[in-house]
C-alpha cells in the first residue's frame, strides 16, 4: 500500500513539475496524471518508466532549439506546452490498452501499449528534429519542396529522427519487459510506421487553415485574433485527432501481426 501511495506522488510530483517547466498546461497535467495511474495499474512501475522515458525525451527534443521554431510553430495547431488534448491524442491509447491488460492480463496488450508509446516518440521526433533540417522538407503528395512545419511533409533528417524515437521505446521495452527479438521487433517497426500512418493523414486528411490578416496557411483554427479559413481537409481531423488514430492503428495492426504469429 506504502508504495502505491508512492507512485502516486511520484506522478503528481512529475505532472507538477511538467506544469511548472512549461511542458504542461495545468489541464495536461491533470491528464497527465490520469494517464500515469492507468499505465501504472496496468503494467506497474515498468510501464510507468517506459512512458517517462516518451515524456522525458519528447520533451526534451521539444525544447531543443525553440527559439529556432518560434516560426514554424506559427504554423502548428499547438507549441511545445501540451494541453489535456495532446496528453490524451499521444498517452490516450497507451492508457487504454493498460486499463484492458489490468482486467485481461495478456501480452498482446503490452505489444499494443508499447508501439502506441514508440509511435507518439518517433512522431515527436521526427517532427521537433526534422524541424531542424536546413533543407526544406518534401510533401508525400507532390513531393515538392514545401515550409517547414506543414504537414505531410518529410524530410531526411526527420525520417532518421523517427527510426531512432521508435528504436529507444522498444530497446528499452525489451530491458524491462525481457521481450523476445521478435516482439522488439514488431514494436519498432510498427511504431515507426505510426508515423507514416500519421504522415499520411496529416497529408490526406488534416484541416487546414488560412489566416484572413497575414495569409500564413496554418492549423490553427484562430490565427492574428481571428477565425482562420479551412482550406482543405476534413473538419473532424486535427492534429490531436492525427496522432491519436495513427498510434492506435498502428499499435492494432501489430496486434494483428501478432495474432498470425501465434
Amino acid at each position: 500500500m506504502i508504495e502505491v501511495f508512492l507512485i502516486f506522488v511520484v506522478i503528481l510530483l512529475t505532472s507538477a513539475a511538467g506544469y511548472i517547466h512549461k511542458s504542461l498546461t495545468f489541464t495536461g497535467a491533470i491528464a497527465a496524471i490520469f494517464v500515469g495511474l492507468a499505465v501504472f495499474l496496468g503494467f506497474g512501475e515498468k510501464g510507468l518508466f517506459l512512458l517517462g522515458v516518451f515524456f522525458a525525451s519528447s520533451n526534451f527534443w521539444s525544447k531543443y532549439k525553440s527559439s529556432d521554431k518560434s516560426i514554424i510553430e506559427e504554423k502548428l495547431a499547438k507549441g511545445a506546452t501540451r494541453d489535456w488534448r495532446q496528453v490524451a491524442a499521444n498517452g490516450g491509447a497507451a492508457g487504454l490498452f493498460s486499463i484492458i491488460n489490468l482486467f485481461n492480463h495478456d501480452m498482446t496488450w503490452l505489444v499494443g501499449f508499447a508501439v502506441c508509446l514508440a509511435s507518439a516518440n518517433s512522431d515527436t521526433w521526427a517532427s521537433e528534429i526534422g524541424s531542424l533540417s536546413k533543407q526544406e522538407p518534401l510533401y508525400i503528395r507532390t513531393f515538392k519542396r514545401v515550409e517547414k512545419g506543414t504537414s505531410g511533409a518529410i524530410s531526411l533528417l526527420g525520417s532518421l529522427a523517427s527510426l531512432a524515437g521508435s528504436f529507444l521505446i522498444s530497446i528499452i521495452g525489451f530491458w524491462l519487459f525481457d521481450l523476445s527479438f521478435f516482439l522488439t521487433a514488431l514494436v519498432f517497426i510498427f511504431g515507426y510506421l505510426g508515423n507514416v500512418i500519421d504522415t499520411l493523414i496529416g497529408a490526406f486528411y488534416q484541416q487546414v487553415y488560412v489566416c484572413k490578416e497575414c495569409g500564413i496557411e496554418t492549423e490553427k483554427k484562430r490565427h492574428c485574433g481571428c477565425p482562420a479559413t479551412r482550406i482543405k481537409g476534413s473538419i473532424f481531423v486535427d492534429n490531436d485527432m492525427v496522432n491519436f488514430l495513427s498510434g492506435l492503428i498502428a499499435a492494432m495492426a501489430a496486434i494483428g501481426v501478432l495474432y498470425l504469429y501465434n
